[in-house]
This record gives structure tokens, C-alpha cells and sequence, in this order.
């Protein structure tokens, strides 16, 4: 188990068409505007224990995960590319955190000021341990990446606290996160400081959660253990259940101690859950959580496209997390298939091309009754009344360059993940190793790959589930395995062509809503039909798949960026009765669609992924 580990950020340089200009933006301008939200709306005034002019919000009580997404995002941003104000910021943060943190080490900064005795009091509603858990991610990237300590001493003291307080010993408590989170972090703290009460404390909130007595039963909220996954012990759970994020998040830190501990059989639940949610669960692009009513997964095939679905932008950040964690697991190529989806789709779509404007929900289909229903928001904003998502891409977008390659050095293997266009450097073992990505992926199959190395390993490429053609050549010669081992030699030359054609997608007949409908597939981008490349509006127009598509220039999209056009036809029901005998009119017309993830950034319009089929 543990077969690869992902190489560190600091080490992988992004050239490619659509992350390097993401990862700059956000540093550029994501991070920035995130900090400055957080000092206008009073988070950082609540750390700094300011009194307030009036009644401090209700979701206050989590505003230190926000704080501490950003602060991540900052520890990430200073590792790629020093700055010396960003620094300080940091440093003030940390030094805030530590002042807050109470003496035997809890920290909540709303609780502490406001709400003293209700500590852990309400753990299903109650964030505590979700906020520790995003605080311990920010101090662990501080401190390994920057030599940080302030931040990470402060929770290394709030995570001895914890294992000391939670647990079956004599003088613990029983409890379990409501919001899962502190799992992952507990693990990160666990590498990081080789401390086994952690990996203990870790344990047990994966062993304990959802085993009778029930906590959450006690504590009187009963009616949230389908929600917050704790209706049975996890090691039974066969699906997906309850608030999507919180799976996710939750299966990230139960994959992580299988690795830890070698579990076999957390790695089978994980492997469950992922079928359940790839198989039956998970949207064209990615998204998860089927329903915006509590923010959860409902029933297989429950992928509705627009009004009531979800599909927040956290909860595909969460699945791709889980899933490289899967693939680094396992050495299983399926799994970066998923992560690739998400990243090149339903992530990407949730924050502008901009950087500071930001999707809670990633619809797949977007019209006037939909905007009319949800209060006139087709557009992305800058900031929610819980503002998990922009905060998130603060701290997630950093790190893509962690998705490229995975390495097993036992092994001497080099996995090329995804083959963005990319310059990494590192040592494996006693050898120097560099490798050079060059092409326009995702737009172009055709990938060249330079070695700058004298030493024998392993590079395994892969083939993503997509692609049904593909050549590789090693200096001209062609090759029929993807996992080249050999003797390397500075200027050793890989060719990898994929070929790329625009797929037509359909789904199965049991999501009733896309019911003669299609979608179109070009390499790892879905795409969506946004109205404001169209003649007619989409809600009727027909795609005719048996004509001939084109892939042309996106106008007004970053440059390279390709659209697929084609022949449609044009339905129109005459008068405006709300139903009708008469016949429909119609008439040929041509159809633009462009990636779904950079829809809605040249202004507003109606939009739609899955569209009717002509036949």
C-alpha cells in the first residue's frame, strides 16, 4: 500500500494553457481578494478578539476554517514565489492564533469570546474540530514548506489536547466531528511529527463514528446520523451518504489511515464508496451532491441538471483529493481519471477566469427560470454568507502542480499523471532527475516529454479512459507499453499522441432529465452550450449528430482555447400558450460549445451542458 507519493509543488513548474495561468491568477489576485473579504466581513477581527459594533453572525462559529483555508493557500503561494507583505500576513495570523488558543490548547476564536460554555457542547452542529482540522493543513504547509513554526507549535498543542480529551480511556470523552476534516489534518499533523497519539486519535474517530451508543443520538440530534455519516460504523457503510463534502472530506482522512496503517479493509470501504459515487453518484464534470437541500447525496441516478442540484464546488475540490489519495494508494489509473475530471471541469468551472468571482453551485444547465427562482444569481460572486468555496480555491489552486506526477522511489517509478505542459526537478534516490512536458494539453493529444537524467527508473504514462487511440515513441521508435523502463540518457525523447476526436455522450436512461439528450466530450472537457454563442436560445435548439463538428477558436476565451461547432437544428412553438396543439416550426442553424468550465466569464447568459439530440 502507499505505492506513490505526489511529488512536492515546489519542484513542478506548470506551462500548460490552463493551469499555470490559474495557479498565477489565484496568486495574483484569488489570495488577495480572499484576505481582503476576510478583514471587511470581520473574521479577522473576531481572531483578534475585537469587540463587535453589533450581533456577531450566525456561521461565525466557523470562521476560523476560512481564515485558515486562506492561510494554507498563503503557505503554498510563498513556497512558489516569495513575498515578503504576503509573509507578514502569515506571521501576524499565526501569532493571532496562538495568542486565542485557550491554555490547555483549544482554539475556537468565536466560542472563546462569545460562547465560553458551550464548548463541544453541540458536536453535529458545531465546526470545532472541522476548523482545528483546516488550522492543522495551514500550520503543517507552513511549517514544511516555509519553516513556520509559530502556527504549527500552536496546533501541535491543540492536537495533544485532543488526544487527550476524546477517546474510551478513563477520563476521555466520546465524540465525533460533525463536519469531518480534522482526519486528514490529523494525518498530516501524524507525518509531520511522528506522533503516535494522533495516529491513535485518528483512529478512533474513524473506528468509533457511528458505533452504538450513538453520540450524536445522545447529545439529542439523532436526526442528523444519515447526514453527517454516522448512522453505522463506516467499515458497513456501501455508499454514499448525507452531506457531500463531508463524505469526501471524511473518506480523505479514512484513506489516509489506511495508508498509515496498512488497513486492507479501510482500503475495500474506500474503494466502495468510490464506485458508488463514480458509478451511479457523480456528475458529467465531476460535481457531486445531487441535491442543494442540505447540501447531500440523495439516491443513485439523482443528477439533475439545474433548479435544486448542487454539485458545490468544496465537494468536487474533496473528490479529487480523495481520489489522488486512491491513486497513490493503489497505483490505479481509474482514479486519476476521476481527478482529471474534476480538474479540468468541475472544478475550474467554480471561480472566473479572473480569479476573484466564485460558484457555490456548478449547474449543468442555467435559464431564465432558474435565475428567476434563485433571486436574479446566474453569475459568480465574490463572497457568500458562508464563503467555504472562495476560500477553498485560495488554498487548492497552489497545489495542482501536486496532481501532475506521483513517484515511487522504492520502485525507481515516475508516474506522469496528467500531461500538462510542465518542468520538474528532483532527486530520486542518489540521481538528479528533470523532465520537461511540452504541448497544449487539453487541447492537443500530442505531448513530448525530453529526460534530463543519467540513471535507470521507471516512466509510466498514462493512458486516460477517454482516449481510445494512441501512439508512443522513445526517440523515434515506436513503442507499445506505457511503462518505459530502461537506462536513461539526458535527451532521451518521448513521443505521446492521444487521440482527441469530440465525443457524443449520452447517459443512463435512468437520469430521467437527460432523457434524448447529449453531451460533447473532447479529451478530458465536457462542454456546454452557452447562449451567447448561439442564434436561437438553447432551450431550442437540437444537436445534429450526424453531421460533421469543427473545433474553431473560442472568441473572447484565453487564447488556444478551442470550441466545437456544428449543425443544429431550431424547434419553435408558435404563440405563448402554456400548451399547445400547433405544430413546431423548424429550421437549421449553426451551434458554438466551449469548455463548461469557462462558461459565464464574458458576461451573463443562459447555458446548457446536456442538450437535446436531433434525430
Amino acid at each position: 500500500m502507499a505505492v506513490f507519493q505526489s511529488l512536492d509543488l515546489r519542484k513542478v513548474r506548470l506551462d500548460d494553457p490552463v493551469f499555470a495561468g490559474r495557479i498565477s491568477r489565484c496568486l495574483d489576485v484569488t489570495i488577495p481578494a480572499t484576505i481582503a473579504k476576510l478583514e471587511e466581513d470581520g473574521h479577522i477581527d473576531l481572531l483578534k478578539q475585537l469587540p463587535w459594533p453589533e450581533r456577531v453572525p450566525r456561521g461565525a462559529g466557523f470562521w476560523d476554517s476560512d481564515v485558515a483555508k486562506v492561510m494554507e493557500g498563503m503557505a503554498y503561494a510563498l513556497a512558489l514565489r516569495p513575498d515578503p507583505a504576503l509573509e507578514k500576513i502569515f506571521d501576524d495570523w499565526s501569532e493571532a492564533y496562538r495568542a486565542v488558543q485557550q491554555p490547555d490548547g483549544y482554539i475556537n476564536s468565536y466560542l472563546t469570546q462569545y460562547d465560553p460554555e458551550r464548548r463541544f457542547a453541540d458536536m453535529a452542529r458545531y465546526h470545532e474540530l472541522y476548523s482545528i482540522g483546516h488550522l492543522m493543513e495551514a500550520a503543517v504547509a507552513g511549517y514544511e514548506l516555509l519553516g513556520k513554526r509559530t502556527l504549527f507549535d500552536t496546533l501541535r498543542r491543540s492536537g495533544a489536547y485532543l488526544a487527550a480529551t476524546f477517546g474510551v480511556g478513563e477520563g476521555q470523552r466520546r465524540g465525533w466531528p460533525g463536519h469531518p476534516e480534522i482526519e486528514l489534518a490529523l494525518a498530516k499533523m501524524y507525518r509531520a511529527t511522528g506522533d503516535e497519539s494522533l495516529r491513535k486519535l485518528l483512529a478512533y474517530f474513524i473506528d468509533d463514528r457511528g458505533t452504538e451508543p450513538n453520540c450524536f443520538v445522545a447529545e439529542g440530534r439523532g436526526d442528523v446520523c444519515w447526514y453527517e455519516q454516522a448512522e453505522q460504523p463506516l467499515r458497513e457503510m456501501t455508499e454514499a451518504t448525507g452531506h457531500a463534502v463531508r463524505m469526501l472530506y471524511l473518506l480523505c482522512g479514512v484513506a489516509d489511515l489506511a495508508g498509515i496503517n496498512q488497513d486492507a479493509e479501510l482500503l475495500d470501504l474506500c474503494r466502495r464508496i468510490y464506485r458508488n459515487i463514480v458509478d451511479k453518484r457523480m456528475y458529467i464534470t465531476g460535481g457531486i451532491g445531487s441535491s442543494f437541500h442540505f447540501e447531500v447525496f440523495t439516491v443513485d441516478y439523482d443528477l439533475t441538471n439545474g433548479s435544486m442540484m448542487y454539485a458545490e464546488s468544496c465537494a468536487t475540490i474533496a473528490l479529487a483529493l480523495f481520489a489522488l489519495r486512491m491513486f497513490n494508494l493503489t497505483g490505479e489509473s481509474h482514479y486519476m481519471d476521476t481527478v482529471e475530471r474534476c480538474l479540468y471541469n468541475g472544478i475550474l468551472s467554480g471561480v472566473s477566469l479572473q480569479g476573484d468571482t466564485f460558484f457555490y453551485t456548478n449547474y449543468l444547465e442555467v435559464d431564465d427560470n432558474l435565475v428567476r427562482y434563485n433571486s436574479g444569481n446566474r453569475c459568480r460572486q465574490s463572497w457568500f454568507g458562508c464563503s467555504c468555496c472562495p476560500t477553498s480555491f485560495a488554498r487548492f489552486l497552489p497545489q495542482l502542480g501536486r496532481f501532475i506526477y506521483s513517484v515511487n522511489e522504492a520502485d525507481r517509478v515516475i508516474s506522469l499523471n496528467i500531461p500538462a505542459a510542465s518542468h520538474v526537478d528532483f532527486t530520486l534516490g542518489d540521481d538528479a532527475v528533470a523532465l520537461d512536458v511540452t504541448g497544449r494539453y487539453p487541447y492537443d493529444g500530442a505531448i513530448r516529454i525530453t529526460v534530463t537524467a543519467d540513471a535507470a527508473f521507471t516512466l509510466a504514462l498514462r493512458i486516460p479512459a477517454w482516449c481510445r487511440q494512441w501512439s508512443l515513441k522513445l526517440n523515434g521508435e515506436p513503442l507499445t507499453d506505457t511503462r518505459v523502463q530502461r537506462v536513461w540518457q539526458t535527451g532521451d525523447l518521448l513521443e505521446l499522441d492521444l487521440d482527441m476526436p469530440v465525443e457524443i455522450m449520452r447517459s443512463n436512461p435512468r437520469i430521467t432529465c437527460n432523457a434524448g439528450r447529449i453531451a460533447l466530450q473532447r479529451g478530458p472537457l465536457v462542454y456546454a452550450l452557452e447562449e451567447i454563442d448561439q442564434a436561437a436560445p438553447v432551450r431550442e435548439m437540437m444537436i445534429r449528430t450526424d453531421q460533421p463538428m469543427q473545433l474553431v477558436p473560442a472568441p473572447g476565451l484565453p487564447d488556444g482555447t478551442l470550441a466545437i461547432e456544428g449543425q443544429a437544428i431550431r424547434e419553435e412553438l408558435p404563440g405563448d400558450a402554456l400548451y399547445s396543439t400547433g405544430a413546431p416550426q423548424f429550421s437549421e442553424i449553426r451551434f458554438r460549445a466551449i469548455p463548461y468550465a469557462l462558461w459565464q466569464n464574458r458576461g451573463e447568459s443562459n447555458m446548457a451542458v446536456w442538450v437535446r439530440e436531433a434525430r
